[in-house]
This record gives C-alpha cells, sequence and structure tokens, in this order.
C-alpha cells in the first residue's frame, strides 16, 4: 500500500474481531514499524525494490517476533490506551510475539496483493503475489478494500461497546 494508514482498516478489524485473543497493540505496532523499511529505501536512494526483507514472510516473521518482544515494556502504556477505548487488554509476551507475526504476515499480504516488488517467499525466487492474484485485486480494489475496512472496524467497534454497556446495566 502506498500509506501504512490503508493498513490499519483490515488490520484494526481483524484485531476487534479477535479481542482478548491478541495484542492489538503490538499488531497496530508492527503495521507501522513494517514500513519503516520502505522509507528508509527511499529516503536513503537504495533503489528498486523499496519492498525487501521486511516484506517477505521470513524477514516479516522476523520483525514481528522483535516488535512483540519491544511491544511488552510498553505494556503499562498500552494498558492505558486500551483502557481509554475500553478495550480488554491482557498483556503475555506470548501473545504479543504472536500479535507482532500475525500483524506483519497481514500487512505483507495486503501489499504483495498491492505492489509488484513484494517477494512473499524470500530468500527463495518465489512468484509474487501480485502476479497470480492482479486480475483477481486490481490496485484500486485493493485500497477500497482497505478503506472500506476502516468504518466496517468502526461499525464493529460500536457495536462491541454497545454490547459491553449492556452487560453492566442492571
Amino acid at each position: 500500500m502506498p500509506i501504512t494508514l490503508y493498513h490499519f482498516g483490515p488490520s484494526g478489524f481483524i484485531a476487534l474481531l479477535l479481542g482478548r485473543r491478541l495484542d492489538l497493540p503490538a499488531f497496530v505496532l508492527v503495521n507501522v514499524a513494517i514500513d519503516i523499511e520502505v522509507v528508509a529505501i527511499i529516503l536513503l536512494g537504495l533503489g528498486d525494490p523499496v519492498h525487501r526483507y521486511a516484506h517477505t514472510l521470513l524477514g516479516g516473521a522476523v520483525l514481528g517476533v522483535f516488535c512483540g518482544l519491544f511491544s511488552v515494556p510498553l505494556s503499562p502504556l498500552f494498558s492505558r490506551w486500551m483502557h481509554l477505548l475500553r478495550l480488554p487488554y491482557e498483556p503475555s509476551l506470548v501473545k504479543a510475539i504472536l500479535s507482532g507475526v500475525l500483524g506483519v504476515w497481514l500487512h505483507v499480504f495486503i501489499d504483495a496483493l498491492y505492489h509488484r516488488d513484494v517477494r512473499l517467499g524470500w530468500p527463495t525466487d518465489a512468484m509474487p503475489l501480485w502476479k497470480i492474484t492482479a486480475h483477481l485485486f486490481p490496485e484500486y480494489r485493493v485500497e477500497h478494500l482497505c478503506v472500506l475496512f476502516f468504518p466496517a472496524g468502526v461499525i464493529l467497534y460500536m457495536i462491541l461497546m454497545a454490547l459491553q454497556d449492556r452487560r453492566r446495566l442492571p
């Protein structure tokens, strides 16, 4: 995706669906961290491809584990944010690491649908997902789906809050 924010729609929606089984802050953190690679490559003028090691299943998994580990010491801060959002938050090392890996893989799969240069199977020379699915998911459809997930996530959040309020009523 051209902008990391596109990933927040699908990522937020899936994170809300998975609820307590996922560490939402780690899941979101990795979706920002992965695009640091792209920004660095562009700013340093390293040329193409701009989606390199972090945008693979193997490299993404390493980044996901790192972001999961990084998020654990930040859990008191994340706990306050999650409390403000009225979302359950029970941090654990295993949940943070799994959420980091799942979050980065979701990001990589979305980018693989959109960008020609994403090599999921690196270090092998595996065919990019883009070549397989380009006719089914042209770039504008991927963008539209990502944008549509954002209001769907907002609606899901409102439903979850309403259900939570309903449970609190006597």
